[in-house]
């Protein structure tokens, strides 16, 4: 069958290069496409220019391709509800509708329905004026933390070390720093322990565990500095054990799944929860209704089943009827290259060489395309905030750790940088425990 894919980011490319192998594109002039896609995607997928927002033009290019199945990349064209306007018209679609994928375009809603459904998370108040929000900060203790309520490019989470610093922030969310997005405040009582990321797979009815991770969002080494969309992410993630994904599983991600069909909104797709792992146990921090970023790009390379029947399965309402998805053992490790400037205003246009020097590097590298682009002449640009993500596999953290690192070393990209230590924290404990 034809398949679409909408995107452009790194992980989108990882997307494309694992559906790519798919026994659903097995037949000659099956194509898979990519609407816009990048320069990497381009070496699996058929590039075209479509506009996401355009919900005539994708439907009239489903018909015209007969394409089988629809996977939407990122968050807001499901926020958008294009895979609504695509299931209208009988396409097969990998992704939440719009009214579920609230359950990550607006974390209100999302810290309601956890209430509703008794799943544990961190106390919170909805706040919808600049005045509301400052006398909320009375009920909560420092670090505040303070989360702009719809989407924000993963940027829209502020831990405010003082009541002070956190009307600053406040006053920047509402006065506009985050558009339409910060119309409305989350604020939340800091949560103590570690987060990692679980990822889970449901048709609205049958729910299957994937993958653990755990990234890296602070810019800065140490995790220090601004959020970032993800500098760079392992899977699995050894601090979530196989004890503690079953009790994610029974206590916050099958209520969830149950609560949104109860509630008239079944949820179909991808469930990235986003956890903190307590002295109580593990808390849900937020939801996304889509594969994470740099996430995807070390859980593809882990999946050893057929992403495309999976996804299918998801869409049809049929995932019950297939074998949980398998994952290699491996640990496989993403550093992500970005511009320089980001997460501010990133430096673009700067020329990218080496990549295909990284093939040499032990460990399976392969380098996802997040933002880039062929200049006229031909060379590899940087065209946006996160440009590259190199990855790479081994039998332990601190082996997958060193052989990114030794991927990226081969890269040159002047204008281009990374955090050195990705996965500080298990490489530390597995060094302790040696």
């Amino acid at each position: 069958m034809n398949i679409l894919l909408l995107g452009s980011g790194g992980r989108e490319h990882a997307l494309a290069w694992k559906l790519a192998q798919s026994r659903l594109l097995e037949r000659a002039g099956d194509t898979l496409f990519a609407a816009p896609g990048n320069p990497g995607i381009a070496q699996h997928a058929a590039c075209v220019d479509l506009d996401a927002g355009d919900h005539g033009a994708v439907t009239a290019f489903c018909e015209k391709h007969e394409i089988g199945l629809v996977v939407i990349g990122p968050e807001a064209p499901l926020v958008d509800g294009l895979a609504d306007s695509l299931r209208a018209a009988g396409v097969p679609v990998f992704g939440p509708s719009a009214k579920a994928a609230q359950l990550e375009g607006s974390k209100s809603f999302t810290k309601a329905l956890c209430e509703r459904a008794g799943i544990p998370t961190a106390r919170y108040t909805h706040t919808a004026s600049l005045e509301e929000a400052w006398g909320a900060l009375k009920l909560y203790d420092a670090p505040f933390v303070l989360k702009a309520d719809g989407l924000a490019a993963g940027k829209g989470v502020v831990i405010a070390e003082t009541r002070e610093e956190a009307q600053e922030v406040l006053a920047d969310m509402y006065g506009g720093k985050f558009g339409a997005a910060g119309a409305e405040v989350v604020i939340e009582e800091f949560m103590r322990g570690e987060e990692a990321s679980f990822f889970a797979l449901t048709d609205g009815e049958a729910i299957v565990p994937l993958a653990s991770a755990q990234d890296h969002k602070r810019v800065g080494e140490g995790d220090t500095g601004p959020n970032t969309g993800g500098m760079g992410a392992y899977s699995p993630a050894p601090v979530l054990s196989e004890a503690l994904e079953r009790d994610v599983m029974e206590r916050i991600v099958r209520p969830t799944v149950e609560a949104m069909r109860a509630d008239g909104m079944p949820y179909s797709g991808v469930l990235f929860a986003g956890l903190m792992l307590t002295d109580e146990g593990p808390k849900l921090i937020e939801y996304n209704a889509r594969f994470g970023d740099p996430e995807c790009q070390v859980i593809m390379p882990r999946l050893e089943g057929d992403l495309g029947e999976l996804l299918l399965a998801c869409a049809n309402g049929t995932l019950g009827d297939l074998a949980e998805p398998q994952l290699s053992p491996d640990t496989v490790m993403t550093v992500v290259m970005a511009a320089r400037g980001y997460p501010g205003t990133p430096e673009k246009g700067g020329t990218i060489a080496g990549i295909v020097d990284t093939e040499g590097v032990p460990g399976h590298v392969k380098v996802f395309h997040a933002g880039t682009r062929l200049a006229d002449n031909g060379n590899l640009q940087a065209s946006g905030g996160r440009v590259l993500a190199v990855t790479a596999r081994g039998d332990s953290v601190t082996e997958a750790q060193a052989r990114a690192y030794e991927a990226v070393d081969k890269i040159d990209f002047s204008s281009g940088f990374c955090r050195r230590d990705i996965g500080w924290r298990e490489v530390a404990r597995e060094k302790a425990e040696s």
